[in-house]
């Protein structure tokens, strides 16, 4: 039995930390403006997307604070 809650203990904390990196990685853009607090409504993947829901409210669309770019590495060929 303790084993078992050992194992939804863990279970419970792997899948609760996990959820924001991945939901931020995939929304670029928020929509902000006087009626969203914070960093606003960060569910965007395109500026446009952004930009057509912001069309015609006091809000504008800007880079999400939260999204991060992952850096590709190049390998380089040496020529001899």
């Amino acid at each position: 039995m303790r084993t078992f809650l050992l194992a939804l203990a863990t279970s419970a904390t792997v899948l609760a930390t996990g959820v924001t990196p991945v939901a931020a990685s995939e929304y670029r853009y928020c929509l902000q403006g006087e009626e969203f607090a914070g960093t606003g409504d960060c569910g965007f993947t395109s500026y446009q997307q952004c930009q057509a829901t912001a069309s015609g409210r006091l809000a504008y669309c800007a880079a999400n604070p939260d999204f991060v770019i992952v850096p590709t590495i190049r390998v380089r060929s040496h020529h001899r």
